[in-house]
């Protein structure tokens, strides 16, 4: 749905009834225990009766998993997943975003992803609904992946395999002088660990000596060693699986253009790159479709020629027949580096949010949004009169970790003033 209201509220176009069951926990799994969880998880296993697998029914359609169909566009990529679960309330609003010192004629869209779920908000769940559905179809009863301390796909994991009755390993990275300590319930980190997740921490410097791969791979031994049957998600689940989940989002997209009222064309598709899974679907989407908008990548990590690279192997998995610097340009956006901003940064994200109402992450959109605004600065002529779709990709429990850090420039509050004089109304007391 498009909207040209400057503050939007989403609409909400579905009505969503989500049956909820009692899990049984216990660090020691029985055997008994595991036959339960595999017949919870095969009841949810709902073949929809449609092979229009995008086709979000309302209803009894979340958590079920349903045979998968590509576009038509994308029929020719190898592997095609044979099945999904909803996982993700979509489709995901987009409306105008009303940014201030935009290039003359130049329009910013919003493709609202950080919407797509309360607890499994954001991009993530996209590429969960493919790389859950393989972990079930394999028999998996418990699931490993990694990523920063206060990693969106670590949580967005966890909720998602607690959903599906399995358990969830996450490998947290952070600093050497915290690694011995208790992590805390800040941010994502009180979600992962409401659900049980069980949280294993690693320092920085023993990810950069040993890498994700080495590290889930030994966390995987130790688990078959225990008799468990664990499924291992790459960092921020970015394989040619999961790129299907935003091969999909462009399908999505396709169909909420072609049928607006007001018909809009997107030039340019703008999105904050993490891991790399999520440009690769956006990227080969867009070329593949109607779209056929340009990419823009905003890398807030690794610098461009690495996830150049990397979104190759991905795309080579797919036997996509591309090359990712011919349907991709990526730009650094990584300041002073992963997850650690400047005041300017932080100062932009509570700027935009009091102007326009949109909260962005200081650790994505944040960074990616200020790298486009400045690039659109210092490069007029390249931006002016196009249409850019700017994709949310959610991560607004990463902001409780720079609660300190913003806590400075949010001093607009007051202690209100009331006389004893003022009239009283003749109202029950609240308190």
């Amino acid at each position: 749905m498009l909207c040209n209201r400057s503050f939007p509220i989403p609409p909400i176009n579905k009505v969503t009834t989500v049956i909820t069951q009692h899990n049984v926990h216990n660090h020691k799994r029985l055997d008994i225990l595991r036959l339960f969880q595999s017949h919870q998880t095969r009841t949810m296993e709902v073949e929809a009766n449609t092979n229009s697998s995008h086709t979000r029914a309302v209803g009894l359609d979340f958590l079920t998993k349903k045979a998968y169909t590509p576009p038509s566009w994308a029929s020719h990529i190898n592997p095609i997943p044979s099945h999904i679960f909803s996982l993700g309330h979509l489709p995901t609003p987009i409306h105008k975003w009303n940014l201030p010192n935009l290039p003359t004629n130049t329009e910013v869209w919003l493709k609202r992803d950080d919407l797509s779920g309360m607890q499994l908000s954001g991009n993530k769940v996209r590429k969960l609904e493919f790389l859950m559905a393989d972990a079930v179809a394999k028999g998996a009863d418990c699931i490993i992946t990694i990523g920063g301390i206060q990693s969106n796909h670590c949580r967005a994991t966890a909720v998602a395999a607690k959903y599906l009755n399995l358990d969830c390993y996450l490998i947290l990275r952070t600093s050497k002088v915290l690694v011995d300590q208790d992590p805390g319930l800040t941010g994502n980190l009180l979600v992962e660990r409401l659900v049980g997740a069980h949280v294993e921490l690693i320092s920085k410097e023993e990810y950069a000596k040993f890498g994700s791969g080495a590290l889930t791979n030994l966390l995987k031994e130790r688990l078959i060693k225990e008799g468990r049957r664990p499924y291992v998600i790459p960092v921020g689940g970015s394989n040619s699986l999961g790129v299907w989940g935003y091969i999909e989002a462009i399908r999505e997209i396709e169909e909420q253009l072609q049928s607006a009222t007001d018909k809009v064309k997107f030039d340019d598709i703008v999105v904050a790159c993490g891991s790399g899974g999520t440009i690769a679907g956006l990227a080969l989407g867009s070329w593949l479709s109607s779209l056929k908008a340009k990419v823009h990548a905003f890398s807030v990590c690794d610098d461009p020629d690495y996830f150049y690279e990397y979104v190759q192997g991905l795309l080579d998995g797919l036997e996509a027949g591309v090359d990712s610097r011919d349907i991709v340009n990526i730009q650094n956006a990584r300041g002073l580096g992963y997850a650690i901003n400047t005041s300017e940064e932080l100062k932009f994200v509570t700027e935009i949010a009091a102007t326009t109402g949109i909260v962005l992450d200081p650790v994505y959109s944040g960074k990616a949004a200020y790298g486009m605004l400045k690039d659109m600065a210092g490069n007029t002529k390249k931006w002016e009169g196009r249409k850019i779709l700017f994709i949310h990709t959610g991560g607004l429990l990463g902001l409780f970790d720079k609660v300190e850090q913003m806590a400075p420039s949010l001093g607009n509050w007051r202690r209100m003033d009331v006389q004893d004089s003022v009239p009283r109304d003749r109202i029950g007391k609240m308190f």
